[in-house]
């Protein structure tokens, strides 16, 4: 079963919609008796990172998910908010985030040539060893939509780049831990291709 985990954190419904156009039928969950069967997990978020974690603390899902991803090596994929959550600190808040990859997440500066939220259209360029970009179309463009950009400490875990003022990774990867900043719900075929990836080859 795929299982998208509920967190009081956003945009989980559009991510069960586009998971049933491409055949894969999902449930949104914090039940930790369905989240200890999950096949593959997803984490969507949108909000603040603190918020993030307080709820996962709130609910007691950061335990159940730190075994599942970490020692039962479950596929997991966390996307926008829920992949910056996936490393160490935020400019954001105070909290700790899950530190699965190493890495932080950081505000992008305001100016005149930039404007924050960064919101739109925008190019990857994918690693040559990404999974989740197996058979993707050259000059893939995704849609994001964020404030913070993460930054990876070991560059063997960025799986995917994108400039906007700055370079960062718009993609995380470390074995079975996945994230992607972008939202691949909204982003149409190439998001369609990016989450067969995840679920039939990761």
């Amino acid at each position: 079963m795929i299982t998208i985990v509920d967190y009081d954190m956003g945009n989980s419904r559009s991510v069960v919609n586009m998971l049933q156009r491409i055949g894969f039928k999902a449930e949104i969950t914090r039940d930790h008796k369905k989240l200890e069967s999950a096949e593959k997990l997803i984490l969507p978020g949108v909000g603040s990172f603190d918020t993030a974690m307080k709820n996962l603390e709130h609910f007691e899902l950061k335990e159940l998910l730190d075994r599942k991803a970490l020692i039962e090596k479950v596929p997991f994929l966390g996307i926008c908010l829920g992949m910056q959550i996936l490393t160490n600190s935020s400019e954001e808040g105070n909290l700790s985030g899950l530190g699965w990859i190493k890495g932080s997440a950081s505000k992008f500066k305001s100016d005149n040539d930039i404007k924050v939220p960064h919101m739109g259209w925008n190019y990857i360029q994918p690693s040559s060893n990404s999974r989740l970009c197996k058979n993707l179309e050259d000059n893939s463009r995704f849609y994001f939509v964020h404030s913070y950009y993460v930054q990876v400490r070991e560059e063997e875990h960025s799986s995917m780049k994108t400039t906007y003022s700055l370079e960062f990774d718009s993609g995380i990867e470390k074995d079975n831990i996945f994230g992607v900043q972008f939202h691949p719900e909204k982003s149409f075929d190439q998001g369609k291709n990016l989450i067969k990836n995840f679920l039939e080859k990761c």
